[in-house]
């Protein structure tokens, strides 16, 4: 009943674009009321409303995205349990061993932005992933697809959704998000010199501001570049 309630104020607050006090109200007091799961849909939902707008583009495309970011943070209010952030450097294997960890942790969902991937190990775990019925979207430049020892098109014959940048510029991003609960974002690339030879980083968190930025950063490529 209460996610009908949550599922009417999306659709209300849509037709203006507009998440207003009142509504605002009742949706953080709502959100209190059910599980995770719901959560979950509920978020789902508001990018599927939101997504024929960004695609189209234009003012109406902008006010949408404020719209959702609201709708978002309204949401991640009651669902946030802090994580200690944490940080780690290459050379040496501790940013390979964080992601390949998070992603053999993952149950539900897996957004993968990023440069390039030729990591055998980091692929396997992700392919791993996919196989155990994952959902695993990946976002990355077309270029440096085509390099040797890219693990991009593998991962794409291999069922997993791969959405590729074809624009004359490159999709430089380094950045992930797990169960919509944890972000994983630095410079480190994942590659087998990152870990080797490369001086690299990355911070993991759980801070509720940066993941619904970073996660409505990866909806706006994804509507993007799927075209």
């Amino acid at each position: 009943m209460h996610t009908n309630q949550l599922k009417k104020i999306l659709s209300d607050s849509l037709a203006d674009f507009k998440l207003d006090q009142d509504e605002k109200y009742e949706f953080k007091a709502l959100s209190k009321t059910i599980d995770d799961e719901q959560r979950r849909y509920l978020r789902n939902r508001a990018f599927d409303l939101s997504r024929p707008y960004i695609e189209k583009g234009g003012s109406d495309g902008v006010k949408v995205l404020n719209w959702l970011e609201r709708v978002i943070k309204a949401i991640q209010v009651t669902a946030h349990v802090s994580i200690k952030p944490s940080a780690y450097f290459s050379p040496g294997d501790t940013c390979r061993n964080k992601i390949i960890s998070l992603v053999n942790n993952a149950r539900h969902k897996i957004e993968i932005c990023v440069f390039t991937i030729s990591d055998n190990t980091i692929t396997q775990s992700i392919l791993e992933a996919h196989r155990r019925g994952i959902l695993v979207t990946i976002i990355t430049d077309n270029d440096k697809a085509n390099d040797k020892g890219s693990d991009v098109n593998r991962l794409s014959e291999e069922g997993v959704m791969v959405i590729f940048d074809h624009s004359p510029h490159h999709m430089h991003h380094k950045f992930a998000i797990f169960d919509e609960k944890q972000l994983l974002n630095g410079s480190f690339n994942w590659t087998r010199s990152a870990s080797t030879v490369n001086e690299e980083n990355i911070v993991v968190t759980s801070e509720p501001v940066l993941l619904s930025e970073f996660s409505q950063k990866f909806s706006e490529l994804h509507a993007k570049f799927k075209k």
